[in-house]
């Protein structure tokens, strides 16, 4: 799935759905981790609960109360970087 585009959308901070997605890397009721081309979202909140993941697709879709979303970028390894 690399470079893949995705997308997120949130809806009344009760339901979150993604598309592009690669996997579910972590959940909890707290903590969502999920994983697409570009790295990492993280979703924050409560009473989270994820409705639907189909890793064919790259859909994704979860409920509760969302109160945080974050982005973390793939790492780029050292020798990638050095030798551009």
């Amino acid at each position: 799935m690399e470079g893949v585009a995705h997308s997120v959308s949130i809806d009344e901070c009760k339901r979150i759905s993604a598309s592009g997605i690669e996997s579910v890397d972590a959940f909890s009721a707290t903590q969502i981790v999920l994983s697409y081309s570009g790295g990492r979202i993280i979703v924050a909140g409560s009473g989270l609960k994820i409705e639907n993941f189909s890793k064919g697709s790259g859909a994704f879709s979860a409920a509760g109360t969302i109160t945080g979303v974050k982005y973390a970028a793939r790492a780029v390894k050292i020798v990638r970087r050095l030798f551009r």
